[in-house]
C-alpha cells in the first residue's frame, strides 16, 4: 500500500511539472471514454448472454406463461444480491450521478463499479421493463469518480470527468457521440464551453471506438428515410408534439406515482411481492412490454406490427385493424406502469429505452389514426421515428438530446426539421404542466437539483453545516447582569445566546440592547438574563438549504443568525460575511476558465 502511495506522489510531482492542466484532462478524459465505453460493451453482452440464457432454459409449451414468472425471478434474484451481497443501496444511474454531483462533491460510491452491471444484467436479462442505459452511465461515471479519486482532482474537474465518462457512456451504447455530448449538457447540467468542450469530444469518440470494436458499427435502430420532410405535413407534424408532450405528462406523473407508492411501503419484500406480480401480470397479457423492447422498437420503425401479437392472448386478431389500434394504445399506457412496477419491485435499469418504445408507439398510433380519418396520408414509419424524439423532449425534458440522438442513431438526418418541430412542441406542453423530469422530481423535492443557473448551484453546493460559528459565549435564564459584564469581557462576540441545561434555546441577548446597563453596577445582582433576553424572529433550521438561508438573512436584515433544530436545541450562529466568503471560494472551485 506505501509503495503505491510513493509512486502516486511521485507521478504527481512529475505531472504537475511536466504536464499543464488542459493536457491532463485530455489524457483523463480518454480513460473515462475507455472505461465508461467498456462499462457498456460488458453491460450489453452480459445482457445478452442472460436473454440467451434464460430463452434456451424456457420450454416451448409454457412459453406464453412463463412471460408471468421470468420477471419475477429477475427483480427477486436482483433484490437479494443488493440485500446480501452487495449490502448497498443500488440506485438508478442518472439520479445517481446527479445526486452525486449535487451533494457528495462528485463522489459515486465504489460499489457502483459493479453493482450496477450485475443487477441490470439480471433486472433486464429476465424482462424488467426497462432499460441498460441509466446502468451504464451510473458504471461509467462511477468508474470516472474512481479516476478523480485516484488522481486527486479537484471539484471542478471531478465534475467535468464526471460528464466526460457519462457522455462516453451514452455514446457508446447508442453509437451517438454529438448525442451523447448534448445529453451531459442538458440532463446532468454540465456548462459547454471552450474549458469543457475538447475533453468531452475525446471521452466520447473514445467510447465510440470501444463500442465500433466490440460490438460492431450497425446503427442501433436502423431506418430507411423513404419520404423526407413535406411542408403539407407540418400541422400534423405540430400535433404529433403536442400529442408526445401529453403522453410525457402521463408518463411523469404515473411514475411519480408509483414511485411514491413504493416509498410509503417500508419493507423491501413487500415491495417486491406488490411489484413482482403486478409486472408479471402485465407483461403476461402485453408479453410486447417484455425487457427493453429494443427488437419491438426497431420493428415498429420498420413498419411491422406483429410484436403486438406475438406469444399474446390477442394474437388471432393480428389481422384487425382496430385490435392494432386498441393494442398501441394499451401498450402505450401500460409501458410505463410496467416500468414503474420494475423499479418499484426492485429491479434495476433505466427509463430511456422505454421512453423510446412509448415514443415510437405513440407515433405509430399516431399517424394510424391520422390516415384512417383524413384525406391526407402521412408516412407512419416517418411518425414513429419522431415520436421517439418527442418523448425523449417530454419524459427527459431533453428537447436537443432527442433531436439530435434521433437523428444519429437512425441516421435520419433529412427529418431534421420534423424532429426539431415534434420536440420543441412536446417540451413546450411537458414543461407547462411538470416542471421537472423524471430524472430531477425527487432531487427537486429535496432541494437538491442543480441546474444551469450557476449562482444557483453555488448555494446548493454549500452546507449549512459547515459554517456554523460555535465561539459564542452562552448564558443561562437565570444568571445576573453580574454574569453577562464578565462574559462580555472574556468573549469578542456582541451576542450572548441563552440555553438551559438541556441546550434548548430560550432566547439571545444582544450587546446594543444592554450597553447602557452594564456601567450601572447597582444592577448587576438584581436584573436577571432572562428579562434582557428575547426570541429572534429568524433562525436558521441545521437542515435548510442554502438558497433558504440566502433568503432569511435578506428578509430578516441581520448580519448573524441562531442555527436552532428540530428540537428546538442550539447549535451556534452563521454570519452573513461568512456565508458571502463561501460563496466566493465556492464560485472559483466550480468555475472553468
Amino acid at each position: 500500500m506505501s509503495i503505491t502511495l510513493n509512486m502516486m506522489a511521485r507521478f504527481h510531482r512529475w505531472r504537475k511539472r511536466n504536464m499543464s492542466e488542459r493536457a491532463f484532462l485530455a489524457v483523463m478524459s480518454i480513460l473515462a471514454g475507455l472505461f465508461s465505453g467498456m462499462a457498456a460493451v460488458v453491460l450489453k453482452n452480459t445482457v445478452n448472454i442472460t436473454y440467451r440464457l434464460v430463452d434456451s432454459l424456457v420450454s416451448q409449451e409454457v412459453h406464453n406463461y412463463i412471460y408471468f414468472a421470468l420477471p419475477i425471478i429477475g427483480v427477486t434474484l436482483t433484490v437479494l444480491i443488493i440485500k446480501y451481497v452487495i449490502r448497498r443501496n443500488v440506485t438508478h444511474g442518472i439520479p445517481t450521478v446527479l445526486h452525486g454531483i449535487s451533494k457528495k462533491k462528485g463522489r459515486i460510491s465504489s460499489h457502483n463499479l459493479i453493482s450496477s452491471v450485475v443487477t441490470s444484467s439480471l433486472t433486464v436479462g429476465f424482462g424488467g421493463s426497462v432499460g441498460l442505459e441509466g446502468p451504464t452511465v451510473a458504471t461509467g461515471t462511477a468508474w470516472g469518480s474512481w479516476l478523480a479519486k485516484t488522481f486527486r482532482l479537484n471539484y471542478k474537474n471531478t465534475i467535468l470527468i464526471l460528464a466526460c465518462a457519462c457522455a462516453g457512456a451514452m455514446a457508446a451504447i447508442f453509437k451517438a457521440p454529438i448525442a451523447a455530448i448534448v445529453f451531459a449538457v442538458e440532463v446532468i447540467m454540465i456548462d459547454l464551453t471552450v474549458f469543457s468542450l475538447v475533453p468531452l469530444l475525446l471521452s466520447s469518440a473514445t467510447a465510440v471506438v470501444v463500442s465500433y470494436l466490440f460490438l460492431g458499427k450497425d446503427v442501433l435502430y436502423p431506418f430507411q428515410v423513404t419520404q423526407t420532410f413535406e411542408l403539407h405535413d407540418l400541422p400534423f407534424y405540430i400535433l404529433l408534439g403536442i400529442v408526445a408532450g401529453f403522453v410525457s405528462v402521463y408518463f411523469t406523473k404515473v411514475y411519480m406515482f408509483f414511485s411514491d407508492f413504493f416509498d410509503r411501503l417500508k419493507s423491501p419484500f413487500t415491495r417486491l411481492l406488490i411489484g413482482g406480480v403486478g409486472l408479471g401480470g402485465i407483461i403476461f397479457l402485453f408479453p410486447a412490454l417484455y425487457g427493453e423492447g429494443y427488437e419491438s422498437i426497431n420493428s415498429g420503425l420498420a413498419g411491422n406490427l406483429e410484436y403486438l401479437f406475438n406469444n399474446s392472448l390477442f394474437y388471432d386478431l393480428r389481422e384487425e385493424f382496430w385490435a392494432i389500434l386498441v393494442l398501441l394504445g394499451l401498450i402505450i399506457l401500460f409501458k410505463v406502469v410496467a416500468t414503474s412496477l420494475t423499479f418499484g419491485a426492485g429491479g434495476i435499469g433505466g427509463i430511456f429505452a422505454p421512453t423510446l418504445f412509448i415514443g415510437v408507439n405513440t407515433g405509430m398510433l399516431f399517424a394510424q389514426i391520422v390516415n384512417l380519418f383524413s384525406n391526407q396520408k402521412i408516412n407512419a414509419n416517418n411518425f414513429a421515428l419522431i415520436g421517439m424524439a418527442g418523448l425523449i423532449a417530454g419524459v427527459l425534458h431533453a428537447p436537443l438530446t432527442g433531436i439530435f440522438l434521433i437523428a444519429d442513431i437512425s441516421g435520419g438526418y433529412k427529418l431534421f426539421v420534423p424532429l426539431m418541430i415534434t420536440a420543441t412542441f412536446a417540451y413546450i406542453v411537458v414543461r407547462t404542466f411538470t416542471p421537472n423530469s423524471v430524472y430531477h422530481f425527487q432531487l427537486a423535492r429535496r432541494k437538491e437539483l442543480l441546474t444551469h443557473d450557476k449562482d444557483a448551484n453555488v448555494l446548493q453546493m454549500m452546507e449549512v453545516r459547515e459554517l456554523i460559528e460555535k465561539d459564542f459565549g452562552k448564558l443561562s435564564p437565570d444568571a445576573t447582569l453580574r454574569d453577562l459584564t464578565v462574559a462580555i469581557s472574556t468573549n469578542h462576540r456582541d451576542l450572548f445566546p441563552v440555553v438551559d441545561k438541556n441546550g434548548k434555546m430560550l432566547g439571545m441577548v444582544k450587546m446594543d440592547d444592554v450597553r447602557e446597563l452594564i456601567f450601572k453596577q447597582e444592577l448587576y445582582d438584581k436584573v436577571t438574563i432572562k428579562e434582557l433576553m428575547y426570541m429572534p424572529e429568524y433562525f436558521i433550521n441545521p437542515d435548510d438549504s442554502m438558497e433558504v438561508v440566502a433568503n432569511k438573512f435578506e428578509s430578516s436584515g441581520r448580519y448573524n443568525l441562531a442555527v436552532i433544530d428540530k428540537e428546538g436545541r442550539y447549535e451556534g450562529f452563521i454570519s452573513r460575511a461568512r456565508v458571502f466568503t463561501r460563496y466566493r471560494k465556492q464560485i472559483i472551485d466550480v468555475s472553468h476558465v
